[in-house]
């Protein structure tokens, strides 16, 4: 797995040790240029509206992103283990759809 490496786990404990959402917005503003920051959120938010059973042609529209990527973001949120069911399951533990 391309995780197993030194400088990439050192970046997942930073995140780990931050404790706190300024100090995370201050990590990311530091580790990421604002397109970079504004992709990474992009993304999640699709998830987000994928996992609630929003179209594609919505999730586009809202976020910017090429079909290609939430087709992607799509095949990786079937996943039950995977990041982006585990995280939503955290925002909405009770199953509400309240992306939008």
């Amino acid at each position: 797995m391309y995780w197993n490496y030194p400088d990439k786990e050192r970046l997942v404990q930073a995140f780990v040790l931050a404790e706190n959402t300024h100090l995370i917005r201050d990590l990311l503003k530091d580790l990421l240029t604002k397109k970079e920051i504004d992709s990474l959120a992009n993304r999640l938010h699709a998830a987000c509206l994928l996992y609630d059973g929003a179209p594609y042609s919505q999730i586009e529209q809202m976020t910017q992103l090429s079909s290609k990527t939430i087709s992607g973001i799509s095949r990786k949120l079937i996943d039950k283990r995977g990041g982006f069911q585990q995280i939503i399951k955290k925002f909405n533990p009770h199953g509400r759809r309240y992306f939008d």
